[in-house]
């Protein structure tokens, strides 16, 4: 059996350390926030070359802090695509705005920059672009139209810890960067975290207060805001676990490149493209294929877990009809969707798991 992702082998790597973290939280009864998310918090944002990060409950509770802190609200329209996790989505309808859709390049699964002038309106007041899968999206285009629009520009690096645009990690293009932290992620808590960060003094000081009710001190509120600690448990096991990111981003890369090989003479299947200007840490190895739904049953039958990110693209969710669009309006988008196929993907997976996958897939087309 291969699983889509093993948790369990790497833990067993780490479990002395983990448990000591854990242990350490709970003798000090620092519960919420604490130490251990301080230091957390400034660890990260030097792993990611930023000066400030604010540590979070979710993935979404990021993405709607940074959205929230920057001003959106309603009235507003945010581009982004339709071609990502619903909480890309959920966090610009959280703050009132109206998302506005722009299909993706086919080779890189990213929002293609060529088509969001055409999106543009009086009421468009950011960008939401996502590095999915791992792999940032070309930055330099977004940046221009921001600039040349006055748009704020906030970068959905969910699944993209470390990876980087033209040589520097991404988190910093943009007025800030918003980061899951859910188990399975590259860089994954014990349960649900998240993370934003800026080089915004403002921005990180607003964000502070907004995660912890808009308190600058305990029961003194500049404002309301919401409940978006995170965890002192969380913190330390992220803690423990930021030391090997970069070992482990490594491996991906590495396993990426050891499927690409043994892939490459199947031209019944379109591999991941690593873009040029980009350095894809691969949280997942998503190919294609028109054939997906026959693969995937014939790889669970050899003991291989597969997944689907993301099935049913966003415009055609029943949750955001009241958008107004319809099929056909993204066809790139909606193409890719009938075709992705996610492998397994971990830092621990072995070169024969990956020759086994492989010669699966083979067995199959051939």
């Amino acid at each position: 059996m291969i699983p889509l992702v093993d948790l369990q082998t790497q833990y067993r790597s780490l479990k002395q350390e983990i448990d000591a973290a854990i242990q350490s939280v709970i003798a000090s009864g620092q519960f919420i926030l604490g130490k251990p998310v301080r230091d957390f918090e400034q660890e990260f944002a030097a792993a990611q070359g930023v000066k400030h990060c604010v540590a979070v409950g979710s993935g979404t509770d990021a993405l709607h802090l940074a959205l929230w802190a920057s001003g959106l609200g309603p009235g507003d329209e945010v581009i982004t695509t339709p071609h990502t996790f619903i909480a890309t989505l959920e966090a610009i309808l959280l703050t009132g705005a109206r998302p506005v859709l722009v299909d993706i390049e086919e080779s890189s699964f990213n929002i293609d920059a060529s088509k969001i002038e055409a999106a543009l309106s009086e009421k468009t007041k950011a960008l939401l672009p996502v590095h999915l899968y791992g792999q940032p999206c070309d930055l330099d285009p977004l940046l221009h139209i921001a600039s040349k629009y006055n748009l704020i520009l906030i970068e959905d690096a969910c699944q993209a810890h470390l990876a980087e645009y033209k040589g520097k990690k991404i988190g910093s293009f943009g007025r800030a960067a918003a980061f899951s932290f859910y188990p399975g992620k590259n860089l994954g808590a014990y349960g649900e975290a998240g993370a934003v960060v800026t080089n915004d003094s403002d921005l990180y000081l607003k964000m502070s207060k907004l995660r912890d009710h808009g308190q600058v001190e305990k029961y003194y509120h500049e404002y309301w805001g919401h409940n978006y600690r995170m965890e002192g448990i969380q913190g330390a096991v992220l803690r423990v676990k930021l030391k090997y990111l970069e070992k482990w981003t490594a491996a991906r890369r590495r396993n990426a490149s050891l499927y690409n090989e043994g892939l490459k003479a199947l031209p019944a299947i379109c591999t991941p493209a690593e873009m040029p200007y980009a350095k894809h840490v691969y949280h997942l190895y998503v190919i294609r294929s028109p054939r997906r739904q026959e693969l995937k049953k014939h790889l669970e039958k050899k003991g291989i877990s597969t997944g689907l990110h993301y099935p049913v693209p966003l415009h055609l969710q029943k949750a955001f009809h009241t958008l107004g669009y319809e099929e056909g309006d993204f066809p790139v988008t909606e193409k890719t969707a009938g075709e992705i196929l996610s492998l397994p993907m971990y830092p621990e997976l072995t070169e024969d798991q990956i020759q086994y996958v492989c010669d699966a897939i083979k067995e199959f087309f051939l």
